[in-house]
């Protein structure tokens, strides 16, 4: 038996969520995967995984077994690839997304890096506040701002940011400053949509102090109208920090409340499970990842 090809075969299958999804993956027949991981099971002496009308799930040992085999399979994958010289040039095309502002201000200056030192690529960086599907669109890359659905997607953690309300000093001094969060219901507000984490003035329930709603003054359907009409002294805004650092930073605008402010929400980079992953997108993710997590870590918005 071939350990490291039965590896392959169990992540495929693991990944994919059943025997026949993974062997549509692998383009193989159902019955050569469902032999190969019967063999590694067999070989190992203990079950990996429990096959129910819903799918597949993991025992205990098979957990396990999983996370020692990806982090073999890629450590493999690494020393084949510095061997060839497969960390040279790449070549083709690589579709990445991000949030507008986000893409704008940390991702696109890391691309702009990566196409220098690949010049043989075709970077292709949707920038847009909607939920883009990797599935419909081609997407390589994500970037994914707040909590994720649980799904068979990989997930690398390369921050935070924080959600705050603010108004511009004009407006306080007129309306006052809200001192807890019941006095929001005294104020104007500004409320937009497109993102999905930015226009919910409640926090989901994980600061159950924000139970009241500023009186809807205006709508709009861009951050970047919600923040200039903030500037302008309209109301109070909700936003995620990264969108109005620039305001907070020359006190155009001011933050509010922020000793109720709710946990940070998780940035993350997605992308789909493949065995191997591409080497335009492992590249891609090895270049991005660090120095993404470094960039925001030298700003404020964690």
């Amino acid at each position: 038996m071939d350990r490291f090809e039965a590896m392959a075969v169990l992540l495929a299958v693991v990944d994919a969520g059943s025997l026949s999804a993974g062997a549509r993956r692998l383009h193989a027949p159902l019955a050569t995967v469902s032999r190969k991981v019967s063999e590694l099971e067999k070989h190992l002496g203990v079950r990996l995984v429990l096959r129910t009308s819903r799918g597949l799930t993991l025992t205990e040992e098979g957990r396990g077994f999983v996370s020692a085999s990806r982090r073999i399979l890629d450590e493999l994958d690494a020393a084949e690839r510095q061997a060839a010289g497969d960390y040279g040039a790449l070549r083709g095309g690589l579709h990445v997304t991000a949030p507008i502002a986000f893409g704008e201000r940390y991702l696109l200056p890391i691309a702009l890096e990566f196409l220098k030192e690949q010049p043989e690529i075709n970077l292709r960086l949707t920038l847009a506040d909607r939920q883009v599907s990797l599935t419909d669109e081609q997407i390589d890359v994500a970037l994914r701002i707040g909590h994720l659905a649980d799904s068979a997607l990989i997930v690398t953690r390369v921050g935070t940011v924080r959600r705050v309300l603010c108004a511009s000093p004009a407006y306080l001094a007129r309306r006052g400053t809200p001192q807890q969060p019941d006095d929001l219901a005294e104020h104007d507000g500004i409320s937009f949509q497109g993102f999905a984490t930015a226009p919910e003035w409640r926090y989901r329930g994980d600061s159950p102090a924000f139970g009241v709603d500023p009186r809807p003054k205006l709508a709009v359907n861009t951050t970047e109208a919600a923040i200039q009409a903030a500037v302008a002294g309209v109301g109070i805004i909700r936003a995620l920090s990264y969108q109005v650092l620039d305001q907070l930073r020359d006190g155009q605008l001011q933050e509010l409340l922020p000793e109720f402010a709710p946990e940070p929400l998780p940035v993350n980079l997605i992308h789909a499970p493949a065995f191997p992953l591409p080497r335009k997108v492992r590249s891609f993710l090895d270049w991005t990842v660090p120095r993404l997590r470094a960039r925001m870590g030298r700003s404020t918005t964690t």
